[in-house]
């Protein structure tokens, strides 16, 4: 990859705060970009009153730093947890009516502390019964009944406050970003919880009210797979986005939680909620028909080095690039002439095999139609990724026990339509 590693999109100077700024904060979302990143790409490949879209939108980094920065914004996402979460930030909520519902909620979640309620549809379940402790299956069931008697756009805030919590009154592990249980766990308070949170996005949501005021913009989050995107031919002036990993992360996995609580799916129906996501080991065999669909010469290289230690993971990776391939596709029909592409990716490995994205992803976009315009080496000094590997096994390890970096840089691919 022909890249120079470019010091000033590190952003290592920015603090945590500025991170956070805003709606930021609302939630916790694993691998996501910093929002400078977003920003800078938006206002170095857009102009105001562009449409920027985000097929792979996570928790709304893009669509937040393109209304603040004067653009319109399409995002969507196949996981209905992201989509609540960046609808939740990306809608600004006038203070004093959202005072005016969520105070006396609040009020009354005191009020009520230690009350036991009518169960939701989701207890009987086993992973509920699983991750949470009867007192705080009570407390959450309340809180849950609460939230569903109050407006739209003050539930969805309400909703994202909620969602945010789960973890912390769970016994799942905190540092982890797969479902690991802590027998050793303090479990939090829910109502403490959930009311500490609900006033702090509070404060975060009068600033983006503010900031926003006079601002005219529109801004669409979309539970839609980002291969068929609810965007009409050359309408997108710029997409930013920064897609899943090869099987780096199974997402349902890491927002189960608020999936059970807000029955995104059926008991028993794990499984196939999970195979709707890019990236996903949960599927069947790919078609025998996508290996003669793949653009990338590097891809097919890279897929039969896999072949020989996993078949399974060799079948995974097969399946990812197709649907990448289709996913850029997507992104050229709705680009208008001139319009650009800024993807952001790592390189990693899976089974002890480098998988040079980057490359695969520069390989396949040229081949859909686009053209390389810039390509830029990013280094990370801070993105929340598991930053280390075991050589010997080749998975995600603790900075003390692992012997070499997992992703000490990334790339930002900038492609014109």
């Amino acid at each position: 990859m022909l890249s120079e590693l470019d010091d000033s999109w590190s952003f290592k100077d920015i603090a945590r705060t500025e991170t956070s700024y805003l709606t930021h904060s609302y939630h916790r979302y694993p691998a996501k970009f910093i929002p400078q990143v977003a920003g800078r790409l938006i206002r170095e490949n857009s102009r105001k009153g562009d449409l920027v879209c985000d097929p792979f939108m996570g928790s709304g980094t893009t669509l937040l730093e393109a209304i603040v920065n004067d653009r319109h914004a399409y995002g969507a996402d196949i996981n209905p947890v992201a989509v609540l979460i960046a609808r939740a930030k990306t809608t600004p909520i006038e203070p004093s009516r959202i005072r005016s519902k969520v105070i006396p909620l609040l009020k009354s979640l005191d009020a009520s502390a230690g009350k036991v309620v009518a169960t939701p549809n989701c207890f009987g379940s086993t992973r509920i019964d699983y991750w949470f402790p009867e007192r705080q299956k009570q407390d959450l069931a309340l809180i849950l009944s609460r939230i569903k008697s109050v407006d739209d756009d003050v539930q969805t805030f309400l909703l994202c406050s909620f969602s945010n919590i789960l973890k912390g009154c769970s016994r799942w592990l905190m540092k982890s970003v797969k479902p690991t249980r802590d027998k050793n766990k303090v479990i939090a308070d829910a109502n403490r919880s959930f009311i500490l949170q609900t006033k702090r996005m509070m404060i975060k949501n009068e600033e983006l009210w503010n900031a926003l005021q006079r601002k005219k913009f529109k801004c669409v989050t979309d539970n839609k797979d980002a291969r068929q995107l609810s965007v009409l031919d050359s309408a997108c002036s710029l997409v930013v986005s920064s897609p899943p990993y090869v099987t780096s992360y199974e997402y349902a996995d890491l927002h189960q939680l608020t999936a059970l609580w807000l029955g995104y799916f059926a008991e028993g129906a794990f499984r196939e909620f999970r195979s709707r996501f890019i990236g996903s080991i949960q599927r069947e065999k790919p078609d025998h028909k996508i290996k003669t669909s793949l653009y990338s010469t590097l891809a097919k290289e890279t897929i039969a080095s896999l072949r020989a230690s996993d078949p399974r993971a060799a079948d995974a990776a097969e399946r990812y690039f197709f649907e990448m391939q289709q996913c850029f596709e997507e992104m050229n029909r709705i680009l208008k002439p001139k319009g650009r592409a800024a993807i952001v990716i790592g390189d990693t490995d899976l089974r002890k095999i480098k998988i040079r994205n980057a490359e695969i992803f520069v390989e396949t976009m040229n081949r859909v139609g686009f053209k390389t315009h810039n390509i830029i080496e990013r280094p990370i000094p801070s993105k929340i990724l598991p930053v280390t590997r075991d050589e010997k096994t080749g998975r995600f390890a603790s900075t003390a026990k692992a012997d070499r970096l997992a992703y000490p840089t990334e790339f930002i691919i900038v492609m014109e339509a």
